[in-house]
């Protein structure tokens, strides 16, 4: 049985991998999407009480 992290490599050779790293790589530049990854961390760290 493949593991997970197998199932992941195997998929992210894939064509379909490919366009979905694309586009979250698209999106990672975007500023307002960097500004939620912010402020979600934020949360998870204790920043926002």
């Amino acid at each position: 049985m493949a593991s997970v992290i197998d199932r992941i490599k195997r998929f992210m050779r894939s064509p379909q991998g490919q366009k979905a790293r694309a586009r979250a790589e698209r999106l990672a530049r975007d500023p307002r999407n960097q500004a939620k990854a912010r402020r979600l961390l934020a949360r998870f760290r204790g920043g926002r009480h």
